[in-house]
């Protein structure tokens, strides 16, 4: 099974080809924005992934998007996920943070600040607060000093991850937050040198990127994108041309690895496979989880090199056993999936191979 070999990248190396994706879970204190004190089991559980990507981490609280989301910003918030990597490192594994700015996609009733964002466009639709559902704000467009100012706290939060215990961190430049905002030409209507030509949308992302390798050197370093991905509110119809110009640019670093999302009806891995030499995470967005054979069908077609899973790994912690032994998959209601609640956290069993249930399987 390809899924289950080694992989020998330029700057990682792993053990299989499976990747946790990173998924928003909201068990964080609101209020100081550490991780619960369960943070670290939930990730040591699921180690045997080749590579764990943290849930979203805000690098400054403007950025923050929902309710217990969690920060890399203070020594609290720092000394926390410590443990939690010394946790997965105790098990064995590799875990990156997902360092992340939320953009327009907030509100006042998460930050009690008006969300910011490259252009003073609001988000359609309606996003979660303190006090549940309501409607979305028009952002505040940053100034070119604050935009500055971000990317520091980007390169900060970096910093913060390494001493903290990370293996490395991943920026987040997809789902529509603030790093996608810039690339998105329905979300950037400035007319500086940060917006306007497809050349000047990208300059802020790569200015991330640069300020975070300089930080913590690009072999930590990796970037997670979405081409033409609607979520959000997103439009970016001439994705084609922005991100092969962004590949292009990115090249020159020699990151960790790029995170690749998918889906079926964009079909991004087969126009930017051929442009990026590097390690390339995929990620597919459909209605069901990523199966293994779909997984495989990546790797084995050179798609990809490490396939990333998520909703799978939340009632699967011992995702790539249960691959291997063609094992049944449990499932998780989508009630346990964000929020304080704590059942359908770290209380999914790993798989017992002799259970009655997987002769049952075996046999069929």
């Amino acid at each position: 099974m390809r899924l289950l070999e080694a992989f020998r990248g330029t700057a990682i190396q792993l053990p299989n080809r499976i990747a946790m994706a990173p998924m928003t879970r909201g068990r964080a204190d609101d209020l100081t924005g550490v991780p619960h004190p369960r943070t670290a089991e939930y990730y040591s559980q699921r180690a045997s992934a080749g590579l764990i990507v943290s849930e979203g981490i805000w690098v400054n609280e403007t950025g923050k998007s929902g309710p217990g989301i969690p920060g890399l910003v203070t020594e609290q918030q720092t000394e926390a996920w410590r443990e939690v990597t010394a946790a997965v490192h105790e098990e064995g594994g590799r875990i990156y943070a997902q360092l992340w700015h939320a953009g327009r996609v907030s509100h006042p009733g998460v930050t009690g600040r008006t969300p910011v964002a490259p252009s003073a466009v609001r988000q359609a639709g309606r996003i979660f607060s303190a006090g549940g559902w309501t409607d979305t704000v028009e952002p505040r467009a940053l100034g070119e000093e604050e935009i500055g100012e971000v990317v520091q706290d980007f390169a900060e939060a970096a910093r913060r991850a390494v001493e903290a215990g990370f293996d490395g961190v991943e920026l987040h430049g997809a789902n529509g937050y603030l790093i996608q905002e810039f690339l998105a030409g329905n979300t950037n209507l400035r007319e500086d040198h940060y917006g306007g030509s497809v050349a000047a949308r990208l300059t802020f992302p790569i200015e991330v990127v640069e300020a975070v390798t300089e930080q913590i050197g690009a072999a930590r370093v990796a970037l997670r994108i979405s081409p033409g991905n609607p979520e959000n509110d997103i439009v970016e119809d001439d994705w084609k041309e922005v991100y092969s110009r962004l590949l292009a640019e990115l090249r020159r670093y020699e990151l960790a690895y790029l995170h690749i999302i998918d889906t079926p009806d964009v079909e991004v891995l087969s126009h930017l496979r051929p442009l990026w030499p590097g390690t390339l995470v995929a990620n597919l967005r459909s209605e069901k989880p990523t199966s293994r054979a779909e997984g495989e069908s990546l790797i084995g077609s050179g798609l990809a090199d490490v396939v990333a899973f998520g909703r799978l790994f939340i009632a699967n912690p011992d995702l790539p056993a249960r691959f291997a032994l063609h094992a049944p998959l449990a499932e998780a209601d989508h009630d346990v999936y964000y929020g304080a609640r704590l059942d359908g956290y770290t209380d999914f069993p790993a798989f017992e191979p002799d259970s009655a249930k997987f002769a049952c399987s075996a046999r069929s």
